[in-house]
């Protein structure tokens, strides 16, 4: 990923992280509601955030969420390809995950953001199949997946998460480059 790379969509622009990110990044990461049913713990504080900004987001294809109006980080969102996702995939296929800050939750924004980020892979990037996943109780990631045409793939029981240490289940969804080309770009339901 080229460091200047930016996505932009009607209200979005999906842009690599910077470290002057880390307070708005801890702002809505230090939410207990977002981050443990995706499977990570809350931020602790603003240099836990510009640690993660500096470790785990600084990785390819991986984009801060900014509302157009002011540029500023409300959300995460991200494509691993091949071995960087746990889902043992080839180098032509990638895994989305995403998140958003509490206060934009149901406004529409992750299912804008998603429908770019697989507009990208699969016309910029060239992957054959997308992957995603949820875990059982995370109703609101289930919609997003829904909208945005990825099908039923598998449950993968006894799931260890390293980062919380618990046992889940988790939900695995896919979307193909010729399920998505059928179905026509912008054929998500908002």
């Amino acid at each position: 990923m080229r460091v200047d790379m930016q996505l932009t969509t009607e209200r979005l622009i999906l842009r690599p992280w910077a470290e002057a990110d880390a307070e708005d990044l801890y702002r809505y990461a230090k939410d207990d509601r977002v981050g443990p049913i995706a499977g990570w713990p809350p931020h602790s504080s603003v240099d836990d955030s510009a640690e993660i900004i500096r470790t785990v987001f600084s990785a390819p294809e991986t984009y801060a969420v900014c509302l157009k109006e002011d540029n500023r980080a409300i959300g995460s969102i991200g494509l691993m390809i091949g071995a960087r996702s746990d889902k043992e995939i080839p180098d032509t296929e990638g895994e989305i995950g995403y998140w958003i800050g509490v206060p934009f939750w149901g406004k529409g924004l992750i299912p804008e953001a998603v429908r770019e980020l697989v507009r990208h892979g699969f016309e910029d990037l060239k992957l054959d199949k997308i992957w995603c996943g949820y875990f059982d109780g995370n109703e609101k990631s289930k919609r997003v997946q829904e909208k945005c045409g990825f099908t039923w793939h598998r449950t993968r029981k006894d799931v260890y998460c390293e980062l919380m240490g618990d046992i889940r289940t988790e939900q695995i969804t896919c979307l193909t480059r010729g399920d998505w080309l059928s179905r026509g770009i912008l054929d998500c339901v908002v």
